[in-house]
């Protein structure tokens, strides 16, 4: 008779990693995924914007123009709304399911509503603190001062 080993969500080569700390390149990774995210999702608002104006005045209809200050600021509000949401829920963006990625406070669960929210400001007003992984130390600035980790997790719904 031949005895079953039990079948595990993380591929045996990530094993070792999961709940480790993530490193630069992949929270980078990560970021950069969710930037462009966060991005299309700004332009399809743009379009949808333009698209019910068009609707309610097809003759007078010209695309608003997109002024580079409100712009920037519309993009970071709606980054900061989408890393608190996400990472509160279920301490994951779509950036971090693809790296394998989790967000969590102390004890390992995931941060809190004040948590995320603050975390999620830190991150879009100081994305440089993110830099502070470089050289193994494996915890940004904003890890640092809210006391949360980036940590490898494959597995799926969120943390505890």
């Amino acid at each position: 008779m031949r005895t079953h080993e039990p079948v595990s969500l993380v591929p045996r080569e990530a094993q070792q990693y999961q709940g480790r700390r993530a490193g630069l390149v992949t929270r980078s990774v990560a970021g950069v995924v969710d930037g462009v995210v966060v991005v299309v999702a700004v332009l399809a608002g743009y379009v949808g914007v333009n698209g019910l104006r068009f609707l309610v005045r097809p003759r007078d209809f010209q695309f608003s123009e997109a002024s580079p200050l409100p712009s920037v600021a519309t993009v970071l509000l709606v980054l900061a709304g989408y890393l608190f949401v996400a990472w509160s829920i279920t301490g994951r963006t779509y950036g971090c399911h693809l790296m394998g990625l989790r967000v969590v406070g102390r004890g390992g669960a995931r941060p809190g509503l004040l948590v995320a929210l603050l975390r999620a400001l830190f991150c879009v007003l100081f994305p440089l603190g993110l830099l502070l992984c470089a050289g193994g130390r494996q915890h940004s600035v904003q890890d640092i001062v809210l006391r949360t980790s980036v940590i490898y997790d494959w597995r799926p719904g969120s943390a505890r």
